[in-house]
C-alpha cells in the first residue's frame, strides 16, 4: 500500500495494490474508488483531502507488516 498527497490539487490517493484500475466509481462526494478488471478495488482517490481528512496525523494500529528477509 502506498499513499500519495498531491498538494497542487489537494487530493490524496491510496494505492491499495500495484495494479491498474479500469473503472472508477464515486462512492461519496469527492471520494472515488478505482477497480481492476475483476472488480477488486485498487485505489481510493480523495478530492479536497484537507476538507475531509485530518492531514496532521496518521495512526496505524495492528498493521500486519512482513519482515524483510536478509538473503
Amino acid at each position: 500500500m502506498r499513499i500519495n498527497y498531491h498538494q497542487d490539487t489537494d487530493s490524496l490517493y491510496i494505492h491499495l495494490v500495484e495494479r491498474s484500475g479500469i473503472e472508477s466509481r464515486e462512492v461519496a462526494p469527492g471520494i472515488v474508488i478505482d477497480f481492476d478488471e475483476t472488480g477488486k478495488p485498487v485505489g481510493i482517490d480523495i478530492e479536497h483531502a484537507q476538507n475531509i481528512l485530518d492531514m496532521e496525523k496518521l495512526d496505524i494500529e495492528s498493521f500486519p507488516l512482513k519482515k524483510a528477509s536478509s538473503a
